[in-house]
Order: structure tokens, then C-alpha cells, then sequence
């Protein structure tokens, strides 16, 4: 099991996975938005998204947890 965690304060621009989606090793999971740049968020292994735990819009801090891959 791996968590995605934020690594900044930043908006969630755009979701592009979704629970039970499977991902592969550098897949883009989410896009953040902090200081009109974008940040995306990427997958640190393959796996299967078991939970996102943000939607669009949400604002997350640093280390908030983003999604959890099995």
C-alpha cells in the first residue's frame, strides 16, 4: 500500500484517476495549483486506487493525504 500525500499548500485543479482505477509507476494522479503553477502529482508505484481522499477544489496542506495506492 502506498499513500500520495500533497507536498505543498495548494488547490486541487484536476482529478485525473479514479477509485479503482489502475495507475502505473509515474502516472499522473492529480493536478495541484499553487501560485498559478501546476504541480502534478504522480504515482510512486502501480497499483490500483483503493481511495482519493480530495476533489476538485479542495485546498490540501503539506503531507494531507491525496490517495492511497494497492
Amino acid at each position: 500500500m502506498a499513500e500520495v500525500r500533497a507536498e505543498m499548500v495548494a488547490n486541487v485543479w484536476k482529478i485525473l484517476v479514479s477509485e479503482g482505477g489502475v495507475v502505473e509507476e509515474g502516472d499522473t494522479l492529480v493536478i495541484l495549483e499553487s501560485m498559478k503553477m501546476e504541480i502534478p502529482v504522480v504515482a510512486e508505484d502501480a497499483g490500483t486506487v483503493s481511495k482519493l481522499h480530495v476533489n476538485e477544489g479542495d485546498v490540501v496542506q503539506e503531507g494531507d493525504l491525496i490517495a492511497v495506492i494497492e
